[in-house]
């Protein structure tokens, strides 16, 4: 025989988590345990829906995707003869274990619904806001994301596109505010430098659903621009760029905008961050002048660097950079946007979980755990913009 175990509970979020293990080993591709967890899952809502009247004869299921947002749900198994598939035992092979989970789950679950109508309408009302979600997503991608739009790349006054058709070796500065979009315009190499600025602060994508994200004319432009599409319409294959680079002011108001970006690019646009094609700029904090010299601190001990050799030279002058529209198109190129210069950090996942978890905590809707987050790591902010 085969011990099933399984646990799940509803949350406000729209995410959806869930772990699969077979005889203690955690199995993070699936199989077939978690295969008959979902069936059971779609087969027994839909049932309890169509016999309760939450649906009429003519309204369509519900999906597996509608029934499983806000869904954390465990399933483990033991079995005798586990038939793993690869050397990593990362996914379950018995079919046996699908029918069993299937079995065991659907007849728990429909007994659960009926003795629970109150906590059951709660959770099938969630299912069919998703399913209502999901339908005026669909709608809304089939208006802005028509193949029409994505091949005319309809962005007059905001994209400035680089001549280069070549992906590899062209990129895209999403640079925040018209005037430095102006300044970054001037500066760039218009044969593989695209501009496209973005007016004040983008949706956070973290608490929003995707017809709401469509509704975003800032983010629309940058889908578009990108050329991938989104959602499960996304292909990598078709960016246009393959240095996608944040360039925001070195302020609270910048820091806020690049989180909210690496927010968007987390959730809907993660191959891009895989491959290796998202930076973030770093333009400098200071610009010093020693008589007619110049010279650019990007970071606080690059001053120090800078301020302890010049020490004994008369007349230093310190300018404080606090928005890229300070700088003229000559000292945006030299200092940000020159690739001989330029100091560039590429975004990566090191760990997939913990970064989930951190844009949960600080990006969603619940604000006790981003409280205590800020109190636990106040006390090592080490440049405070006020």
């Amino acid at each position: 025989g085969i011990l099933i175990e399984a646990a799940l509970r509803y949350t406000e979020e729209y995410e959806c988590y869930e772990e699969g293990f077979a005889n203690n080993i955690w199995t993070q591709e699936g199989g077939t345990h978690l295969t008959g967890f979902r069936t059971a899952l779609t087969r027994t809502f839909n049932d309890y829906v169509r016999k309760n009247g939450f649906l009429k004869e003519a309204d369509e299921n519900l999906t597996g995707e509608d029934i499983r947002e806000g869904l954390t749900g465990v399933v483990a198994v033991k079995i005798k003869e586990p038939q793993f598939e690869g050397q990593t035992k990362a996914k379950l092979g018995n079919p046996e274990a699908k029918a069993a989970v299937e079995t065991v789950v659907s007849e728990t679950l429909t007994d659960f619904l009926e003795r629970n109508p109150q906590d059951s309408k709660a959770i099938v009302e969630n299912c069919l806001l998703a399913q209502k979600a999901r339908k005026a997503a669909k709608a809304a991608k089939e208006t802005v994301l028509r193949k029409g739009v994505l091949d005319g790349l309809a962005l007059p006054g905001k994209l400035a596109d680089c001549s280069s058709r070549k992906p590899e070796e062209s990129e895209l500065y999403i640079v925040e505010g018209e005037s430095a979009g102006g300044s970054s315009r001037q500066a760039r190499d218009r044969h593989f430098q695209a501009i496209l600025p973005l007016r004040g602060k983008i949706l956070n994508v973290e608490r929003a659903r995707l017809d709401k994200i469509l509704t975003s004319k800032e983010i629309r432009s940058l889908i578009i621009a990108l050329g991938t599409a989104i959602a499960e319409d996304f292909n990598l294959d078709k960016l246009r760029y393959h240095r996608i680079i944040i360039m925001a002011d070195a302020d609270s108001d910048g820091n806020h905008i690049r989180t909210l970006l690496l927010t968007l690019f987390f959730r809907h646009f993660r191959p891009i961050i895989e491959k290796g094609y998202l930076y973030i700029a770093q333009p400098p904090l200071y610009r010093i002048q020693t008589g007619k010299q110049t010279e650019y601190a990007y970071t606080e001990s690059d001053k120090a660097e800078i301020l302890s050799s010049e020490k004994k030279a008369p007349g230093i002058t310190i300018q404080r950079y606090k928005g890229l529209g300070e700088m003229n198109s000559d000292q945006l190129w030299e200092t940000t946007m020159n690739p001989e210069n330029r100091i560039l950090l590429q975004v990566n996942i090191e760990n997939a979980k913990e970064a989930d978890r951190i844009f949960d905590t600080l990006m969603g809707s619940e604000v006790l755990p981003r409280k205590k987050f800020i109190q636990t790591y106040a006390k090592k902010v080490k440049n405070l913009d006020i």
